[in-house]
């Protein structure tokens, strides 16, 4: 990121998947200053990623022409984005009037996944695709073979409870198939079929 502008980090203290668009607004919320890369201002805060951007933008009172989110450990496709902190973030950022970009990836496939940053970055700016809306949901396959503008598919993971111990239960899931698993315009299609999915989101 640092090569298309100065950068400023506000990440989550520890893991936040799954926590969708919550804030926190109970309590107080616990967020410091912390030594990152050179060049790079750096926050790390006690909370959701929906909150790291309300505090880069409006508790550090700054304007910025871009937010990006993730690159998250595990792809946030069809339906089930709707969960996603990393997708969360730039509808944060939407809501406070900025564009942005969530990134994800397969686990394991993260470093994999950052090298393909200016590729992805300059197909959105290129096309213009910021002048037709604010936010894109981007997934990176483990194995690129292409790039394509999609919608949303259908649900990604099955949906189920599994009783553990006395009251504890554990929500538990596997893939799914897509409904239509021949259209590579599906965001749940094309990263199996080793495409960089670019999703707008409104």
């Amino acid at each position: 990121a640092k090569t298309i502008g100065d950068v400023t980090v506000v990440a989550p203290k520890v893991e936040q998947s799954g926590m969708s668009h919550a804030i926190q607004f109970v309590k107080p919320i616990e967020i410091k200053q912390v030594p990152f890369m050179d060049g790079v201002e750096a926050w790390q805060m006690d909370s959701t990623p929906a909150d790291c951007v309300r505090f880069g933008i409006v508790g550090l009172k700054r304007e910025y022409d871009l937010v990006l989110s993730g690159i998250n450990r595990g792809v946030n496709v069809g339906v089930d984005l709707v969960y996603s902190g990393t997708v969360a973030a730039i509808f944060e950022a939407a809501r406070l009037g900025t564009k942005g970009i969530a990134f994800s990836t397969f686990p394991h496939s993260q470093e994999y996944a950052a090298a393909y940053f200016d590729e992805v970055y300059h197909f959105i700016t290129d096309n213009g695709l910021f002048d037709k809306n604010s936010i894109y949901n981007v997934n990176i396959p483990d194995k690129v073979e292409g790039m394509h503008l999609t919608y949303q598919g259908s649900p990604y993971f099955s949906d189920d409870f599994e009783k553990c111990e006395g009251d504890m239960y554990l929500q538990v899931g596997h893939k799914i198939d897509d409904v239509c698993p021949e259209d590579i315009k599906r965001d749940t299609v094309a990263i199996h079929k080793n495409c960089i999915s670019v999703t707008p989101l409104h």
